[in-house]
């Protein structure tokens, strides 16, 4: 059964003990005290008979019977509305009875207990019809005889006034059970409603909504226990929410090393077919002292190269540093130098290498932007079938530099423009995969753009191929 239900019964019962036993207590009260100021008036009239029979007797002991008998006539005609029955008999003969109904009553009274002379006797009957009768006897000495006077008052007033409040009684009884009934399961339903907010929130918590509050609504206990249960949902979805964070960090740390793992390998690519290449060349012993002094330079070079990237990628990608120092670089140098060191291995293929740069210096990490640059060359000659151009055009801007990598390729699917930076994506998965394509590099080229405080951006050129622009605006000196 539910609490405010049981609140409705309680209170049910305690209206329903006090309401019962206060109106019947004050119903039999006022009865108790009607009866009793209708016995004073009845035996006020008794008595004053019983008194007027001590008087004749006293007056004249040896009055006849007759002369009795025609005062107690007088007497009952006088207060005839007071008595509804008189009798006046010695021990076996009646004197005097009235015309009433109640003679059997007065015997009855009579047979009860015989009265001794001087004392009366006070009965309640009922008729058996539902009338009930105030019945007085008494007894008197006279001329040597003991006369028995006896008298009835109706009192059926009185219980019927009685019964018809303990009717009315009933009625209004029931309708304040009605009303109370109505009442409490109102107040018990709104002093319960929080108690109900409370079973709905905790249910929402445990599904799993740690936001879900109470309404608090006042002050009491309620109201206090309510306060505390959202500071408990507070503390426990800061809890739950440093929990899913920790989760959520130690997720990243794991996508950025595999992320790591992935760009370095992608990055060590060309860089060490470049040096195994020159190692060949070393080990065949066909080169000059000066080739040879020249490859052992590239070998170094690069070596430092790389060694410095995997540093710094470590940093980018696993570590999450945005604040990797800046150096004055020329990007034109740059660009000129990369495009030097790629053309001999792209003339291979039939591809051309070709810069338009300007002069200036911006603040930048040549090996990352080195990184960037050569990715995009990359991506630049896989996506051209035999023979074409790749072309670098740079400009300087006001906080950083500008840079364009044009090629001459089949340009990028349209679906695929706002996906290029997503980690592992590959336009053709079945090219990328023979060309040795982690779909890595370009995730890699948005992440040090980003650190330059620029954006990398892909289009497709009308006269075919592709254009890859590279915002660096990590200022100048």
């Amino acid at each position: 059964m539910k609490f405010h239900l049981k609140m409705t019964l309680c209170m049910l019962a305690v209206l329903a003990a006090l309401f019962g036993a206060g109106g019947s207590l004050l119903i039999s009260e006022s009865f108790e005290d009607s009866l009793e100021r209708e016995k004073t008036a009845a035996l006020g009239d008794y008595r004053m008979a019983w008194g007027i029979l001590q008087i004749v007797n006293s007056m004249d002991t040896y009055l006849d019977r007759d002369a009795i008998v025609k005062t107690m006539e007088q007497l009952y005609q006088q207060n005839s509305a007071s008595w509804s029955a008189l009798r006046l008999s010695t021990g076996d003969e009646v004197l005097y009875e009235n015309r009433g109904t109640q003679s059997s009553l007065i015997q009855t009274a009579w047979s009860i207990e015989d009265p001794t002379p001087g004392i009366c006797l006070f009965r309640i009957l009922d008729n058996g019809a539902g009338a009930h009768f105030l019945v007085f006897s008494g007894a008197v000495e006279t001329n040597g005889d003991v006369l028995y006077l006896t008298t009835s008052h109706d009192v059926s007033a009185l219980y019927t006034a009685r019964q018809a409040q303990q009717h009315t009684y009933l009625q209004v009884f029931f309708l304040m059970c009605v009303l109370c009934a109505a009442l409490s399961y109102t107040v018990s339903r709104l002093l319960t409603a929080p108690l109900g907010g409370l079973s709905r929130a905790s249910r929402a918590i445990a599904a799993g909504n740690f936001a879900s509050r109470v309404r608090v609504r006042s002050n009491d206990e309620i109201g206090a226990v309510s306060t505390d249960f959202n500071t408990m949902a507070e503390k426990m979805e800061q809890t739950v929410s440093e929990l899913n964070r920790a989760v959520e960090e130690l997720h990243q740390a794991m996508e950025r090393q595999e992320q790591f793992t992935g760009s370095f390998a992608h990055e060590m690519k060309t860089p060490m077919t470049s040096l195994i290449g020159y190692a060949e060349l070393l080990r065949s012993g066909t080169l000059t002292p000066e080739e040879q002094l020249e490859a052992a330079d590239y070998l170094y070079s690069e070596g430092k190269r790389l060694e410095s990237l995997s540093h710094k990628l470590l940093e980018l990608l696993v570590l999450k540093r945005h604040d990797l120092p800046f150096a004055k670089v020329s990007p034109a140098e740059l660009i000129e130098a990369l495009v030097e060191r790629l053309r001999p291995l792209y003339a291979a293929k039939g591809i051309r290498l070709s810069c338009v740069c300007k002069a200036g210096a911006c603040l930048m990490d040549a090996d990352l932007v080195w990184s960037l640059l050569l990715n995009l060359a990359d991506n630049a000659q896989k996506a051209i079938e035999q023979g074409g151009e790749i072309q670098f055009r740079q400009e300087m801007l006001a906080d950083g530099c500008l840079i364009h990598v044009l090629d001459s390729g089949r340009g990028i699917p349209p679906q695929a423009l706002e996906h290029l930076t997503e980690a592992f994506y590959r336009v053709d998965k079945a090219r990328s995969r023979a060309q040795g394509g982690f779909g890595l590099g370009l995730s890699l080229c948005r992440e040090i753009a980003a650190l330059h405080n620029g954006r990398i951006r892909f289009e497709n050129r009308p006269e075919g191929g592709a254009c890859v622009t590279v915002d660096l605006r990590g200022g100048r000196p």
